[in-house]
């Protein structure tokens, strides 16, 4: 879409309501238009723009995030995160989560199944042996509640997963806040409780190339991420349980390189949790990205202690209903997932991902844009 379809998007959203000067403004207007339906559901896609022009929209059905629309140095409108024009496409076999909301537990848990107070529960398998992103239906393939938070910047997204779902105890009730600010930071909160003791690992799933369709992938993006060691994996991408150091390696991102440089060396691709370098227990900067020909410059922070790098191995441009009919090769975006570590229930060494009765799982991420 052209930078002009764009201005003239914010021009009607702006003129929907009475309102100071969008330079006066620290919230923003909400749209919400019919994206399709699902069986009786009603599929609505919400859409934020703030004063700067920053657009993003989400929709209830997965929490999806479906636009991310920043300007590039020149002052030009374009989408950083990979899409589909329709709700056929998000609903597609093989959809690689684009840009969803992950759980009941973001990444992969070994063989399906974990042992938790004595007794083993089995999930459901939907990675070769593997459970992954949540199972057969994950948090990315239901339909959330909205809410509009008082201010106009902010939904807030409720599901409530029932004790057994995809093989995991507990009624746990999760909520997603999303945030645009002034800053052009796109915000995400988490929140979930249980009645019983359950494992909670919740992501969101966007796929990023800041060439905004420029280029078909990411090779020539530069990464930082403020890590000094990973969590190495088997075959089938569940963690060996060792943590090793990145020195030396090529999952060295500890000064910014181009993810091409070093992409050939690791088999397969880069599809691996870093163990970020905490300060605290606060949001932190933890990684970077650059795209030098467009100047975008997205910064990441997170509360939590791992990130997970994937850089679109397993795209192969078969996919349809992409954003303009693109075709999304190999490589043509990486995912930059904050997260508690994959197969945690089974690692007893790796940070705690039980949560219990009482208890509040919360997790904050940012995802920052500018330029350079």
């Amino acid at each position: 879409m052209k930078k002009f379809s764009y201005l003239l998007l914010i021009a009607a959203v702006f003129a929907c309501k009475s309102k100071p000067a969008v330079s006066d403004r620290t919230n923003f207007p909400i749209t919400e238009t019919v994206f399709g339906k699902i069986d009786t559901a009603t599929v609505t896609e919400y859409t934020i723009i703030n004063k700067n022009g920053m657009l993003v929209s989400i929709l209830n059905y997965g929490g999806t995030v479906t636009k991310i629309i920043t300007k590039d140095k020149a002052g030009n409108d374009g989408d950083v995160i990979l899409g589909y024009d329709s709700l056929s496409g998000y609903l597609q076999k093989g959809n690689p989560y684009f840009g969803v909301l992950v759980g009941r537990y973001a990444n992969r848990i070994a063989k399906g199944k974990f042992t938790l107070d004595g007794k083993e529960y089995k999930l459901a398998t939907n990675n070769g042996a593997n459970a992954l992103h949540g199972g057969l239906k994950g948090f990315d393939k239901v339909i959330w509640t909205v809410e509009k938070l008082p201010g106009d910047s902010s939904i807030q997204l409720t599901y409530k997963s029932k004790d057994g779902e995809e093989g995991y105890p507990g009624n746990v009730t999760a909520t997603v806040v999303y945030s645009l600010s002034s800053n052009n930071e796109l915000k995400i909160v988490y929140k979930a409780t249980t009645d019983k003791p359950t494992p909670v690992n919740l992501t969101n799933h966007c796929y990023f190339n800041l060439s905004a369709g420029a280029d078909s992938t990411i090779t020539n993006h530069e990464l930082f991420i403020q890590a000094d060691k990973y969590t190495p994996v088997d075959t089938t991408l569940i963690p060996t349980g060792k943590i090793e150091l990145v020195k030396g390696t090529p999952f060295d991102f500890t000064v910014p390189k181009l993810i091409g440089k070093d992409l050939d060396k690791v088999q397969g691709g880069y599809d691996h949790n870093w163990v970020l370098n905490r300060t605290g227990t606060g949001l932190e900067r933890i990684a970077t990205v650059y795209h030098a020909a467009s100047g975008r410059f997205m910064e990441v922070f997170t509360t939590e202690p791992g990130i997970q790098f994937y850089s679109g191995n397993f795209l192969d441009g078969t996919l349809t209903n992409t954003k303009g009919g693109k075709k999304y090769v190999q490589h043509a975006a990486l995912c930059l997932e904050t997260q508690h570590f994959p197969d945690s229930p089974n690692e007893p060494s790796f940070p705690n991902t039980i949560l219990k009765p009482g208890e509040t799982y919360t997790h904050t991420t940012v995802y920052k844009f500018s330029v350079k």
